[in-house]
């Protein structure tokens, strides 16, 4: 796959969540609570969007670039929209952001990239299930079923609109004025999150409790960004050492590049099931509002 340390770390901690989520779903199939298959239809999906983000879907320029701004000031990565792309060209010419500040901002629009690409996958799969929905002649309460089903996922499919709405309003105000320096949070995961959080149906103390966990949450993040970046140096380090065939000093690197490797695994699994976790809390309460 040619794939980075980091992106490797990142391929091990999603495929983790997935066989913790099949496992769980293996049971729920055997006591006979999956009848309508929507956790499996959501199973399905969220590998496909494995494979897609890693390119393992067999198809050609499916995988995205691995790209470090700091590392070499340009960025290879493409946007696939010509919105983002003229957005991200005002803001890189603007003169209003540090180096740091475009490797953020650089973050939050390949963020963006991969909500739009989530979108399309589980649009496609609607569109799919509709066809098949469409040529049943009979209708049974099994179609009922699968009406349910079918308006769970419209409803999936309006939340991740709503927040690929919120997200490019946010890139477009950010590109135009710079970074708010009175901004409550900086990682785009979490300012997705909390956009979300404010128009959903949570108290004033819920919505309290819910951004104390938000600052755990982007600490948490930080530090797993800290531990990729330190990876990357250490792969970096590793193969310089390698050639240059010194056996103390290979043994040494090696060790350090398997701590750093299992660290960054380790935190990038708890990150990513405490997205889900928060994910699947608001979405909960957005569901709350439609009723």
């Amino acid at each position: 796959l040619h794939l980075s340390a980091v992106k490797l770390a990142e391929l091990h901690s999603d495929l983790k969540i997935q066989e913790k989520d099949e496992l769980s779903w293996k049971k729920l199939k055997a006591e006979g609570l999956d009848e309508d298959g929507e956790k499996e239809a959501k199973l399905r999906r969220n590998l496909n969007v494995i494979m897609t983000k890693y390119g393992m879907n067999g198809k050609k320029d499916s995988q995205l670039v691995d790209t470090n701004y700091i590392k070499d000031g340009t960025e290879s990565d493409t946007l696939d929209d010509p919105r983002l792309e003229k957005l991200w060209s005002k803001a890189k010419t603007s003169g209003k952001f540090s180096d740091e500040e475009l490797d953020k901002l650089w973050r939050e629009f390949k963020h963006h990239k991969e909500k739009i690409r989530e979108y399309n996958i589980l649009l496609e799969t609607v569109s799919r299930t509709e066809d098949i929905h469409k040529n049943v002649i009979n209708p049974s309460e099994e179609n009922l079923v699968k009406e349910e089903v079918l308006h769970n996922k419209h409803r999936e499919l309006k939340d991740k609109l709503r927040s690929i709405n919120q997200g490019f309003e946010r890139l477009r105000k950010v590109s135009h004025q710079g970074y708010d320096t009175t901004s409550e949070f900086e990682e785009p995961r979490v300012i997705d999150l909390w956009d979300m959080a404010k128009s959903a149906n949570f108290t004033e103390k819920e919505l309290e409790s819910f951004r104390e966990e938000l600052k755990h949450f982007e600490a948490k993040i930080e530090k797993h960004h800290h531990y990729q970046k330190q990876l990357e140096i250490s792969h970096q380090k590793l193969k310089h050492v390698e050639e240059t065939g010194d056996k103390d000093h290979l043994n040494r690197n090696r060790e350090k590049y398997a701590m750093l490797e299992e660290k960054t695994k380790e935190l990038g699994y708890k990150v990513k099931k405490h997205l889900q976790d928060l994910s699947s809390r608001i979405s909960q309460g957005l569901q709350h509002n439609e009723l």
